[in-house]
């Protein structure tokens, strides 16, 4: 996990002095919400519709229990007693009062957290596979390079102010779990013919109002290159993006109006004039980032031991929440293991302080200590042993988080919507979790199977609905609501952006035809096919033709 060094730990101490004075003068009024703007956000601090809201940085979604449980205090103390995972896997607080914000700071502090880089046009959050470390799939832990790009970027002289914001996401296996595609730049650890392990490239992506997937700036590009390459990349974004219409600011907008043939032009002849060895990584320093992450130390154990397998035969709940909620782990005997925060009663991603307190017991008692967030909204325990998971599933059963719905059609990505957000144009929450309450029988989610829908209360796209199988997005006009469906978007490493169906539905109707669409599908689909494979093999035609019967 990251850890702070002494000019990360003095660092963060001297900010948060500094924005505790900036606080006290935009309370005495000396300074103006206009002058205030730029020196919130420059520590994480939103105004959103009701109140203000505090992003708390999650590196690559990996934190210790320690660190929840100070996430937890500070739901409890300053918040409203929960907090939001987002889909950058960072932690919101809807409702912090402003005289607690810096106390709130140095309180993050204190277990190596705090909210720099979680707005503003910089270099946001890196997000990564939640699975990372713990699946056999990777080629290797992606985590020290999102590390070395966390180290990097922290207020880096050039790209402090950026045209836009700017998201990296990384991941080391070739099932996507980070959403590499839709990011303005992803990363893929890879092996070239040779066998040598190094980094394939992908830029421009994004969702917002002009949804593009991302395309392939280098196919290999070695180790020791990263940070000059991605410094080439900035500096001809920095150079050339739109300042002048933040619509078309981010770095998509660039790369489609250049083409990417010219744009790959142009950063490597950028990258011909830095000299690589004044930012290359050393073989020693990687190797040092490296030892943070280094494995638990698992014991020798069998797959599949007699007490999980006789509990799987006797406890039918818990032999479904193990189907859908835990994952193959690259250790013999142990298990990845899902936490949904998607229960009917609760908005996507929130999780109460309890919830979390408990959910870091947890984690110490069967996971090392180490969780993971999602950019799911949901939450991970990367090293679970197989003969644990019937106990941790019965504590998980008493906090009310297990929910046995991972990848199924409650399992809803959604931003808060109207009900917190000044930008949105419609609510998202209780449409999410109608959906979830429609659908809520557990026997027809699983026949229904893998099916991602993912809702977005204004065109900034928050909840991903571009890339969801169905992806719906909140509108208003002349005052009413109404809701405009995407159907066949794919978030995985085939990435695609979904097709408008047609004209907005109020909330009822969404609701008939989500149903119609479900029915129409359960009664096409051909053997082992999911929604999308369905989707992808009839096109949008008939899809369409029950939406709006």
């Amino acid at each position: 996990m990251y850890r702070y060094d002494e000019f990360d730990a003095q660092f963060v101490a001297e900010r948060t002095k500094q924005f505790r004075g900036q606080v006290e003068r935009r309370l005495a009024g000396r300074l103006s919400e206009n002058e205030f703007r730029p020196l919130r956000l420059m520590n994480g601090l939103y105004l959103q519709l009701h109140a203000y809201m505090l992003r708390v940085a999650i590196p690559y979604g990996t934190l210790n229990s320690e660190q929840f449980r100070m996430l937890a205090h500070l739901a409890e103390k300053y918040d409203r007693g929960y907090g939001h995972v987002t889909t950058r896997q960072n932690m919101q607080y809807n409702w912090p009062k402003l005289p607690d914000v810096p106390d709130m700071l140095d309180d993050l502090a204190s277990v190596q957290m705090h909210a720099i880089q979680t707005s503003g046009n910089c270099i946001r959050n890196v997000t990564c596979d939640p699975y990372a470390g713990a699946t056999a799939e990777e080629i290797e832990d992606p985590r020290p390079m999102a590390e070395l790009i966390r180290q990097w970027s922290t207020l880096h002289p050039e790209f402090t102010f950026l045209p836009r914001k700017f998201k990296i996401a990384v991941t080391a296996a070739e099932k996507d779990r980070a959403l590499i595609k839709a990011h303005d730049i992803g990363i893929q650890i890879v092996k070239n013919d040779a066998g040598e392990v190094g980094y394939k490239i992908i830029v421009g992506g994004g969702l917002g109002r002009t949804p593009i997937i991302g395309q392939t700036l280098r196919e290999f590009l070695a180790k020791s290159e990263l940070l000059a390459y991605l410094t080439a990349t900035l500096r001809i974004y920095n150079r050339y993006g739109r300042r002048d219409n933040k619509y078309k600011a981010r770095i998509k907008i660039l790369v489609q109006e250049t083409g990417i043939e010219a744009f790959r032009e142009q950063v490597e002849a950028e990258y011909a004039t830095i000299d690589i060895s004044g930012i290359a990584v050393s073989d020693a320093e990687r190797e040092r980032i490296k030892s943070y992450f280094a494995n638990p130390d698992f014991q020798t154990l069998e797959n599949d031991p007699a007490d999980f397998t006789k509990a799987l035969e006797d406890n039918q709940a818990f032999r479904l929440w193990a189907k859908n909620n835990v994952a193959d782990h690259k250790a013999d005997g142990y298990s990845i293991v899902n936490i949904s925060l998607k229960p009917i009663e609760l908005a996507p991603g929130d999780i109460t302080a309890e919830q979390m307190r408990a959910t870091a017991d947890l984690a110490d008692t069967y996971s090392f200590g180490e969780l993971r967030t999602t950019h799911t909204q949901n939450l991970v325990l990367p090293h679970v042993k197989q003969s644990d998971l019937l106990a941790l599933y019965k504590e998980l059963e008493k906090i009310g988080l297990a929910t046995a719905n991972i990848n199924l059609i409650s399992d809803i990505i959604c931003c808060p919507g109207m009900d917190f957000c000044a930008l949105a144009t419609a609510r998202s929450i209780p449409i999410s979790q109608a959906i979830a309450e429609r659908f809520a029988d557990p026997e027809r989610q699983r026949t229904i199977g893998e099916m991602q829908i993912k809702i977005s209360g204004c065109i900034n796209a928050c909840g991903h609905h571009h890339v969801g199988h169905i992806g719906i997005l909140g509108l208003e006009k002349a005052g009413v609501e109404f809701y405009q469906v995407k159907l066949g978007g794919d978030s995985s490493e085939n990435a695609a952006v979904g097709k408008v169906t047609g004209p907005g539905f109020s909330q009822e109707e969404l609701l008939d035809g989500i149903e119609n669409i479900v029915d129409f599908y359960l009664k096409e689909r051909e053997e082992g096919e999911r929604f999308l494979d369905t989707y992808n093999r009839i096109g949008m035609a008939p899809f369409k033709e029950v939406l709006y019967a």
